[in-house]
């Protein structure tokens, strides 16, 4: 699958704490629904955003910023060093982020009368998407985990296990991931399941991307 490169950056909004693109939904039967895109680190808001034609009409899809300048049309939602081959992140700016993610998610159910937000992302915005999912579970439905993990750091914040067993998860990671091997998704699976989420989870061949095959399962999962 070619995803589409075609959306403009004047399109970008900057009323709320992060600035983001929307591609609003069409008239919805039932519950309005959202899907908030995070991007990975050294990315923007149009990367995720190039996936919305491909997503259900009948929700919203947004894509915001990350706070994090890492130079030209590059952010993050924190700061990671890979030096000692093991991720190791900038904790204060990680617990910022996910103040602001929080409050954007506030943002976007008040200004669009949203009632179900599922938050997803792609490695870095993956690694958010469940440490939000898992520490404020009544702001999200579900979470989308494309290429990501669970942070360690995040653990002891973690909702209790009855305020978790209603959240949704969605797991896709490549076999051949060698940014994010492959054990890191297991390792969230298991302890998803532990914790009484059954997540629809995925292993493909594919290292450290999204494929057709990924967003084809994806639609399945958001029906």
């Amino acid at each position: 699958m070619v995803f589409r490169e075609d959306i403009k950056a004047d399109t970008l909004a900057s009323d709320m704490v992060l600035k983001y693109l929307v591609r609003p939904a069409s008239e919805a039967l039932g519950k309005r629904k959202a899907l908030i895109l995070l991007h990975g680190v050294g990315s923007h808001e149009q990367d995720l955003f190039s996936l919305a034609p491909y997503l259900p009409d009948d929700v919203m899809v947004i894509s915001p910023r990350g706070p994090i300048v890492l130079g030209e049309g590059r952010y993050a939602w924190y700061q990671v060093d890979f030096s000692s081959g093991k991720p190791m992140i900038n904790a204060g700016q990680e617990e910022q982020s996910r103040e602001l993610i929080r409050e954007f998610i506030s943002q976007v159910k008040a200004k669009y009368s949203i009632d179900e937000v599922y938050l997803g992302g792609f490695s870095q915005g993956a690694i958010m998407s469940y440490t939000i999912g898992l520490t404020q579970p009544e702001l999200v439905a579900g979470v989308l985990a494309f290429s990501g993990r669970i942070l360690k750091e995040i653990r002891p914040l973690l909702g209790a296990s009855d305020r978790l067993k209603s959240l949704r998860a969605f797991i896709a990671h490549g076999t051949q991931d060698t940014t994010l091997p492959v054990h890191y998704a297991r390792e969230a699976k298991a302890f998803l399941e532990s914790a009484g989420i059954a997540p629809a989870y995925h292993e493909l061949e594919m290292g450290h991307q999204l494929t057709g095959e990924v967003i084809a399962a994806v639609l399945d999962w958001l029906k």
